[in-house]
């Protein structure tokens, strides 16, 4: 692999990242623009990549580093990427080594942007992003928040351990493949509450894995992405925009907000099927007597229904999930069909939860059911792979 650090102030977070790789078993050769290394010196890049730091053109030239760098990685990621360096690479600009050896390379590449949120947002950068992104490479979108100073806004170098999970995505699929690009999609995540009182609340078990892991495979596939979580304690994925909700009536407010303009909506998250009808503004004290509160539910809103049966945008795709465990009924699959016939969406899919099976757990199984009559089996494996299962069935269905 190959490590692009660019000029900017979020160079110290790449130390992070290449510990991740190097950690991870990957050999990384450091390439830092002769600005980075006035943030972070090459015996730091040395030290955590444990080979010699690659600076210029003119070391070991016998070698043809400009060259061989390029030609000899699987994949090249620069991070920070400033908007001097996003330039340079969309202009085919080749005035220094990582440059040049952005333009060598025949691999992936994952550029993570770095810079004021002017910057970001200026016309010339944009447009530099547009031609890199159809050219083939990932550009992840930057993060919210803190950047230098007492300035705010996007433009902030996203999360190390993030920027890894997208790197090892592209690596394990050997490929950018931007059949997103230029899409807009809304993933919902986690599970709802809905509070008996100040401290108490009705749930379920759903961690959120599965929506955050679809919400990244959809940002490495080009879209642009709005997650809408749920009581998550996940970090927010790279290039992704993330709305927080507590109950079923947040969710249902925020995913048909997003969805007006979204060309699919997955709900994946797990929506509190019933509410109290009311809920007491003090703690409920337990009686001296033994005795328990009668608790009063209501149906909360179906809202993958509602979205299937308005469908806020024309032509959107879109997906619902269904946890079975069979019963009486009916298998778990035979509870699938009649799940997605009643409910109107184009896919689900549809795992079995017997025993507790896929909450909290890195991996999962599951059969992707269509509309149209076909079934997809996807066996075991981690929730990423089966979140990109899930968008290889619908970007073929998009308008």
């Amino acid at each position: 692999m190959v490590l692009g650090v660019a000029g900017g102030i979020a160079a110290y977070k790449a130390a992070e990242l290449l510990r991740r790789f190097t950690e991870a078993g990957h050999d990384v050769t450091v390439v830092p623009t002769a600005a980075a290394l006035r943030f972070v010196g090459a015996p730091t890049w040395a030290a955590l990549s444990h080979h010699p730091v690659a600076t210029e053109v003119w070391d070991s030239v016998h070698e043809v580093p400009h060259v061989r760098i390029g030609q000899s990685a699987d994949l090249v990621v620069v991070a920070p990427a400033t908007a001097d360096l996003l330039a340079k690479a969309a202009h085919g600009l080749a005035d220094d080594l990582l440059t040049s050896t952005l333009l060598t390379a025949r691999c992936p590449v994952v550029f993570a942007p770095a810079m004021h949120t002017e910057m970001w947002e200026h016309p010339a950068t944009q447009e530099n992003v547009t031609t890199l992104r159809r050219r083939g490479s990932l550009v992840i979108e930057p993060a919210e928040g803190r950047l230098t100073g007492t300035d705010s806004g996007k433009g902030r170098l996203p999360d190390p351990d993030e920027i890894y999970d997208v790197c090892v995505d592209v690596l394990t699929r050997g490929a950018v493949v931007p059949d997103l690009a230029g899409r807009s999609v809304v993933v919902s995540a986690g599970g709802t509450r809905e509070y008996l009182d100040p401290v108490r609340f009705l749930g379920n078990r759903s961690s959120g894995l599965q929506g955050y892991a679809l919400a990244r495979a959809a940002a490495s596939r080009g879209a642009q992405v709005t997650l809408v979580a749920a009581n998550t304690a996940l970090p927010d994925p790279a290039g992704v925009k993330v709305v927080r909700v507590e109950t079923t009536e947040q969710l249902r407010t925020e995913v048909l907000a997003a969805a007006s303009s979204a060309d699919a909506v997955v709900m994946a998250a797990a929506p509190a099927d019933f509410r109290p009808t009311s809920t007491s503004e003090a703690k409920i004290k337990k009686a001296d007597d033994g005795s328990a509160p009668a608790l009063e539910l209501t149906q909360n809103p179906d809202i993958l229904r509602e979205l299937s049966t308005t469908r806020p945008r024309a032509g959107a795709v879109v997906v619902g999930f269904a946890a079975e465990t069979g019963d009486a009924t009916g298998s778990v699959l035979e509870l699938g069909r009649a799940k997605l016939a009643r409910k109107g969406c184009d896919l689900l899919v549809v795992n079995d939860v017997s025993g507790g099976a896929v909450f909290g757990s890195p991996d999962n199984e599951a059969v992707i059911l269509a509309a149209d009559g076909g079934a997809t089996e996807v066996p075991r494996g981690s929730k990423t792979a089966l979140a990109h299962a899930i968008w290889d069935q619908v970007a073929p269905r998009l308008p």
